[in-house]
């Protein structure tokens, strides 16, 4: 992993989060934005594991050694977001602040959780909780 990447863990068989994460956009000075699927075995998810962190539960974004979850991986990543866009623009208004992100991130993740179930997909259960593999 080059110093300067900056990764984004996600689920990628959510329809709304992968293209939510394909659509944004770094600026500039901040590095390079890495997608990476939550559901493939990787070094980070190994970390992330690691951390105790729910991936069914929020996105990561790690930003050197630094892991950010949920809502506070989204709010970073606004801040970092270029300006260009209206998505970029939309997405910076509505989580450049911690509060609002916090306020936001539990009923985007709460739709999201409807959707994939609606959709029949398997949790990814990284912890590997028991009795936790449906939405």
């Amino acid at each position: 992993m080059n110093p300067r990447d900056i990764l984004l863990v996600y689920d990628k068989e959510c329809p709304v989060c992968d293209v939510y994460c394909r659509l944004v956009r770094l600026g500039g000075s901040s590095g390079t934005l890495r997608l990476v699927n939550a559901r493939d075995a990787s070094a980070v998810m190994d970390e992330i594991t690691a951390q105790g962190l729910d991936i069914d539960q929020g996105m990561v974004l790690k930003v050197g050694k630094v892991l950010h979850y949920g809502s506070d991986a989204i709010h970073e990543l606004s801040l970092m977001s270029s300006p260009s866009g209206a998505f970029n623009r939309l997405n910076y208004w509505m989580f450049r602040s911690r509060r609002l992100s916090r306020i936001l991130y539990p009923g985007l993740r709460f739709f999201r959780s409807l959707l994939l179930k609606a959709l029949h997909k398997t949790k990814i259960n990284n912890l590997r909780l028991e009795n936790n593999k449906r939405f």
